[in-house]
């Protein structure tokens, strides 16, 4: 007889536009539900522009990247979805079968302003393509950061950036930094909040950990793509990245270390503490 599955909710944030997000992500859940000694079911739900949002039901919930800004009022979704996340964090606080949660880029920056983590503002020029990010002292016994070299390299694709950590905050719910944006001793900027684990089932990265290269080359080479990306970022940006990309060790690594070590320790913990109903 079949055991009951693990549920996966992903959060759609993208808006309905076009993007590499969320095939990434799930191709990750498909890689890893492969592997797994239970059945894997995932359901997609598109927050921003239908505002649907999954029950308490689910084990594991991946929020994704999107367009636009994190600042306070894009739409009536957000008081819904923070209300969700507030509700997992809770449950975990209380319950032994504990839920597992991963913001991505523009949830990192969101569930940062919530939670009133760090400052969220717009960066004075966007960062866009592939670029190295240095873990700190606690991010180098990060179980999700094993195998990676420090810096080691990710994609990128923002406008806005969390700096100026709380620190009163993260204290207080022992938040931990694992990541800092690259060194620029040139630049008299803050470096950007890169990574946080917010507890043993709360994981945040302000990158794109979900990122193919292959996929990312044949997507960003397409006419259409290229000459917008030229438009918004320069062509000198855009031929950077793609040399970047033509090298493809640099993300590979990343993309084959975090999200799939967090989905499969959270396959593990959520098969050994709770019924999977």
């Amino acid at each position: 007889m079949e055991p009951p599955p693990i549920r996966i909710a992903i959060l759609d944030m993208y808006r309905g536009e076009p993007n590499q997000g969320m095939r990434g992500i799930r191709t990750l859940i498909f890689q890893e539900s492969r592997k797994a000694e239970v059945p894997i079911r995932w359901h997609r739900f598109e927050v921003r522009t239908k505002s649907e949002l999954p029950d308490l039901s689910y084990h594991i919930y991946i929020s994704s990247g999107g367009p636009g800004s994190p600042l306070a009022g894009d739409g009536p979704w957000e008081t819904p979805y923070f209300k969700l996340i507030d509700e997992i964090w809770e449950h975990n606080q209380k319950s032994e079968q504990k839920k597992y949660v991963f913001f991505i880029c523009h949830s990192f920056q969101l569930i940062c302003r919530h939670w009133k983590v760090g400052l969220v503002s717009k960066r004075k020029s966007p960062a866009f393509g592939v670029f190295p990010v240095h873990k700190t002292e606690e991010g180098r016994e990060e179980p999700l950061f094993e195998g990676l070299e420090d810096p080691f390299y990710v994609t990128e694709s923002r406008e806005y950036q969390v700096t100026q950590p709380n620190q009163p905050i993260i204290q207080r719910h022992g938040f931990r930094i694992l990541a800092l944006e690259k060194e620029r001793p040139h630049v008299s900027l803050e470096r950007a909040l890169m990574a946080i684990r917010f507890s043993n089932e709360f994981f945040g990265t302000q990158f794109h950990p979900e990122a193919d290269p292959y996929g990312m080359v044949r997507y960003f080479t397409q006419p259409d793509k290229r000459q917008s990306i030229i438009r918004d970022y320069g062509e000198e940006k855009y031929y950077r990245m793609i040399d970047m990309l033509d090298d493809p060790d640099k993300l590979i690594r990343t993309q084959r270390a975090i999200i799939p070590t967090f989905l499969r320790m959270a396959f593990d913990n959520v098969m050994q503490t709770a019924d999977c109903t």
